[in-house]
């Protein structure tokens, strides 16, 4: 038994050095650390569990049949992150690159079934140079196999990206399906397409950082939603966003203990400027209002005339959606639009509520926006609200003109709870535009247009700029002081912690795309 012990232990080592010594001290050189220095860091102390530790490829072409590692470049398991259970795979560059094999994908696939069978979340550690070519099309194979497992699990369990290194070609799809999508800046990129192809194709001289690097992504195209400076950074990043989410559909989120204060905050009462079009910047607003410290931004550097992101409210965890008046006026476009939907869709894929900053002129107009389609890519926030089943509320702080009041998340479209600020200013435009439509032929006929212009500004601003006509209509369910904003919050959402709604029977939506 004695000798049959050491065989195993034998093997067991040679699985964990991976490509062996030399290429560990490549990988460190990098700058990044190795898989399994990844999941030690990732995982609560001594609770990752193996699965697959000894496995290897099956290929015998080309001379792989005398070239072969246990694991086949990557490590699959599960343990726990905080306490919670939580599956896990990380791509080992040092053995072929991390490229992906049949049996590579066979390891992948089996903790994705584990999870879904477990309702458990799924986080993988990418760092692969892509398919293995030696395998040819059973490689290609391998990741449409995690593809539909991505797609399968998607809304069910929550599914977690982070990206360490290479991550090219087909393989990117898989992260693309997944919730969430964390980068590290300057050791990691992603691509469909590599800087030598696209010269080849299109001539455009460019480097792999600038094709698809962790900045491109988060600020250009909005693939990933978190970038970090080193890897460390990223994991104790993963860590936080994964206390804001639940293990899967079926369970609510992580709350905290809290107890009950002063929760008034006057600074509120004199937070909006008396200039109607003076910015002003929404994350204040917001963390005046959640838990102290608790507002994990997500996509922060994409589209920044919306902000979404996760907080917690008297201990328990909400989605925030809300325009950012501070960049582009807070205006709705392409961008901002499929952004909040797809936070939306999250949050209410996985019991997390909703709430609703809103200040928004309207959609921006032009003709970029309209030749790219901002009517459907509008209709994709639109349509994410009106399916969201959690509980909703609204705060209008200013502006809610025209059909972004509409999109964002008012009462018309199924919102719980909508409060208004006296600030709000809810109509179909801006008075000044309003006036010029109305008065248009008392302002052309009048001695002086500027002065009738001005006057009859006035007089809808008295009339429609503010959010009692809403309020009379019970399209605003409160006006409130803002100091009071956060009670009204807290006392909300916990009316509304036991809704049930049932959306029609059907297979499922046309969500428009």
């Amino acid at each position: 038994m004695d000798n049959k012990l050491k065989e195993l232990e034998r093997k067991n080592e040679e699985a964990r050095l991976g490509g062996g010594k030399k290429r560990i001290e490549s990988q460190h050189k990098k700058g990044k650390l190795t898989a399994r220095e990844r999941i030690h860091f990732l995982m609560d102390e001594g609770s990752f569990e193996e699965i697959g530790m000894l496995v290897s490829h099956r290929s015998f072409e080309f001379g792989m049949d005398k070239e072969k590692y246990p694991g086949d470049g990557v490590i699959t398991g599960y343990g726990t992150i905080n306490g919670r259970m939580t599956y896990v795979f990380a791509q080992d560059f040092t053995v072929f690159g991390g490229s992906l094999s049949e049996t590579h994908a066979q390891k992948i696939c089996r903790i994705m079934d584990l999870a879904m069978q477990n309702g458990v979340p799924v986080i993988g550690l990418n760092d692969s140079g892509g398919a293995r070519i030696q395998e040819g099309v059973v490689s290609l194979g391998g990741y449409a196999d995690i593809f539909y497992r991505n797609t399968m699990a998607s809304g069910v369990i929550p599914q977690i990206s982070a990206i360490m290194g290479p991550c090219a070609g087909g393989a990117v799809y898989s992260p693309a399906i997944t919730d969430f999508i964390m980068m590290v800046e300057n050791t990691s990129y992603m691509f469909v397409t590599g800087p030598n192809v696209v010269k080849t194709v299109t001539h455009e001289d460019v480097s792999s950082e600038e094709l698809g690097g962790a900045v491109t992504h988060a600020t250009k195209s909005g693939v990933t939603h978190f970038t970090c400076t080193n890897e460390m950074e990223g994991i104790r990043f993963i860590k936080k966003l994964m206390s804001y989410i639940p293990q899967n559909c079926e369970e609510s989120a992580p709350s905290y203990a809290y107890e009950m204060a002063d929760e008034s905050r006057p600074a509120l009462n004199t937070f909006i400027p008396e200039n109607p079009n003076q910015p002003y910047d929404m994350h204040e607003v917001i963390s005046s209002i959640v838990d102290e410290d608790s507002f994990l931004e997500v996509h922060k550097d994409f589209a920044e005339n919306i902000l979404v992101g996760f907080a917690r409210l008297a201990g328990k965890s909400i989605g925030v959606v809300a325009n950012q008046p501070a960049h582009l006026a807070g205006v709705l476009d392409i961008h901002a639009s499929t952004k909040a939907a797809r936070f939306v869709r999250f949050c209410d894929s996985f019991n997390i509520p909703l709430l609703v900053f809103e200040d928004v002129p309207g959609f921006l107009p032009g003709t970029d926006q309209e030749w790219n389609a901002i009517i459907t890519n509008g209709a994709k926030l639109l349509y994410a609200f009106c399916e969201a089943t959690v509980p909703r509320v609204t705060v209008i702080t200013r502006k809610a003109y025209g059909g972004a009041y509409d999109v964002m998340n008012s009462k018309h479209i199924g919102a719980d709870m909508n409060y208004a600020w006296p600030s709000a200013e809810i109509a179909v435009m801006g008075a000044k535009g309003a006036a010029e439509i109305i008065f248009k032929k008392e302002i052309t006929d009048a001695k002086d247009p500027e002065a009738k212009l001005k006057e009859k500004e006035a007089e809808y601003i008295e009339l429609f700029a503010n959010p009692y006509k809403a309020a009379e209509h019970g399209y605003i369910d409160e006006v409130i002081r803002p100091a009071d904003t956060r009670k009204k919050l807290i006392a909300a959402f916990n009316m509304l912690q036991n809704k049930v709604a049932q959306l029609p029977r059907k297979k499922h939506g046309n969500i428009p795309l």
